[in-house]
């Protein structure tokens, strides 16, 4: 078998305006103000980095990562998942265009965190994928974001 290799932004790239980060300033100075009225200055503390932490992460642009479908397994990064830690997988297209999903492939690993990895992937290379997973004996599941993230991407992040 031939390896697949493709490329993808680590997560989508939002332009966000002024105002989206004088609303988590504000919020993040009121929070702080509200623990320290209480006496929860460890929390208050907790709260100011993490706006300062989330106010960085909006403003860093993300990397590209590298994938490939090869012999061994599903590499990300220089990280292997060889085919027989995968539990089972799921290539998501829009074929009807209606929902305008974009195209993800999800496995669902042994890992205690974050059990089940979306990635994003070229429309043309589905089939080509999901061909490979059945090759080696990869279930198939169907699996879909979970409400978190869309959540996230509707809150701007």
């Amino acid at each position: 078998m031939d390896k697949l290799e493709w490329s993808a932004l680590e997560y989508e790239d939002r332009e966000r305006s002024s105002d989206w980060f004088l609303a988590l300033g504000i919020i993040i100075v009121c929070s702080v103000i509200a623990a320290i009225i209480f006496g929860n200055y460890f929390f208050a503390a907790l709260l100011f980095l993490s706006g300062v932490l989330l106010g960085f992460f909006a403003v860093k642009k993300p990397d590209t990562v590298f994938y490939e479908l090869n012999s061994k397994g599903l590499k990300i990064r220089n990280q292997t998942f060889p085919y027989d830690s995968i539990k089972s997988f799921w290539v998501q297209v829009d074929s009807t265009g209606e929902n305008k999903l974009a195209p993800m492939l999800f496995i669902k690993t042994e890992r205690m965190f974050m059990p089940i990895m979306g990635i994003p992937i070229e429309e043309a290379a589905a089939e080509d994928i999901r061909d490979i997973m059945l090759s080696k004996d990869v279930p198939e599941e169907e699996m879909a974001e979970h409400a978190s993230q869309k959540i996230m991407e509707a809150l701007g992040f």
